[in-house]
């Protein structure tokens, strides 16, 4: 939790998120409806509303995908991750039912990033930011 116990807001949450080492952009998603809330960082190859909404029918396919769940019941799936040449995507599901649900899209450098270390203090950002258990 933030200073005085209160929970992490928007505008908190990605600028926290910005501070992880390699992170060259976030968006805050809707789910439902596939638009950006809020933004940080470089948005040079794809407006972060174009952006969000092709990674609503990401996560919505995989969701939708049985080949991709692991068959515990009651389990949900938290992040899926995406990688590139030069970088990767961690797509993370907040608290909730998909239907509403807000997920966050981060961009990480290669070079600069840390997979590892990025995934654990994006999960503890957004425990924060949700106010509870996240992942």
């Amino acid at each position: 939790m933030t200073s005085g116990g209160a929970v992490l807001g928007v505008d908190g949450c990605l600028e926290r998120i910005m501070d992880i080492p390699g992170a060259r952009s976030a968006t805050l998603v809707d789910g439902a409806s596939g638009l950006a809330i809020a933004a940080a960082g470089l948005h040079n190859v794809v407006d972060q509303h174009e952006g969000a909404a092709a990674t609503t029918d990401i996560v919505r396919a995989v969701l939708d995908c049985p080949a991709l769940t692991t068959g515990h019941d009651g389990e949900d799936l938290t992040e899926i991750i995406v990688c590139g040449t030069h970088g990767y995507h961690l797509l993370n599901l907040v608290n909730g039912d998909f239907d509403g649900r807000l997920f966050v899209h981060v961009l990480f450098d290669d070079d600069t990033g840390n997979l590892a270390m990025a995934r654990f203090r994006l999960h503890g950002i957004l425990a924060e930011f949700a106010g509870g258990d996240h992942g």
